[in-house]
């Protein structure tokens, strides 16, 4: 039976559809969990749901700041045992029309932040000789997609830079991995139109979208020390749409 019950755990992006899931899973299983976000009236809603739930808001895209964020969060939750690198966005547009702030907000905010999250993080886990990170990346960093050169190349970089640090910290035992969701059922696919959603079911051996519980399921399984010989590795949750 996996628990948390002890551990102080760090999730980014806490207020969207996944991030939900996260927060509830870490919950449910006893975890002291603090969520980050940008949107403060999100993160209080949040916050009256789970009585065992810190917040702060942050943006990402200060990455001059993300060593600050590291020590609060450590410091709210009296030290640092697992790192959930959640947050992202997406700007979408075909190549030949991508601005350039288009390219550079994707690539900083998905894999640059995500690098500096996880160096600071494991600053503080080589003190305890012990810690977890999972990167929620995206099946489209594996296959590419039409309009998304910038979010694709994104979650390909963590996929591979997650490879490195599980390399140079496995000694250590911090164990660095990858969840990589295909599409998931949140509020930003509920606004998709039916005939969409019929043509995306249909690619998926499953048909049927994935749940955010899906993803959170498998981040919780790779957080604990059920999987403590497991690192540089990615699971998929993507319904058989993908099978590396």
């Amino acid at each position: 039976m996996i628990n948390f019950k002890g551990k102080k755990i760090l999730i980014t992006g806490a207020t969207g559809g996944i991030g939900n899931s996260l927060v509830e899973k870490f919950s449910s299983l006893g975890g002291s969990i603090l969520g980050t976000g940008t949107n403060e009236e999100k993160l209080k809603d949040l916050k009256k749901k789970f009585s065992n739930l810190k917040t702060i808001k942050f943006d990402l895209s200060n990455h001059g700041e993300i060593d600050q964020l590291i020590e609060k969060a450590s410091s709210e939750l009296s030290g640092l045992d697992v790192l959930i690198n959640n947050a992202g966005i997406t700007i979408d547009n075909l190549s030949l029309r991508m601005k350039n702030e288009e390219w550079k907000k994707v690539i900083d905010i998905n894999l640059s932040s995500t690098f500096y999250l996880c160096k600071f993080a494991i600053k503080k886990m080589l003190k305890n000789k012990y810690g977890r990170i999972v990167n929620v990346t995206s099946i489209v960093g594996h296959t590419g997609n039409l309009g998304q050169s910038n979010y694709s190349a994104s979650k390909a970089g963590i996929i591979a830079m997650s490879k490195s640090l599980a390399i140079e910290y496995a000694k250590k035992n911090i164990t660095i991995n990858c969840v990589s969701p295909g599409f998931i059922q949140t509020k930003m696919t509920d606004k998709i139109s039916e005939d969409f959603r019929n043509t995306l079911v249909s690619r998926i051996p499953m048909n049927k979208l994935g749940t955010g519980i899906d993803v959170s399921n498998s981040v919780a399984f790779l957080s604990s020390d059920t999987a403590s010989y497991i690192t540089g590795e990615t699971i998929h949750v993507n319904g058989g749409m993908y099978m590396a």
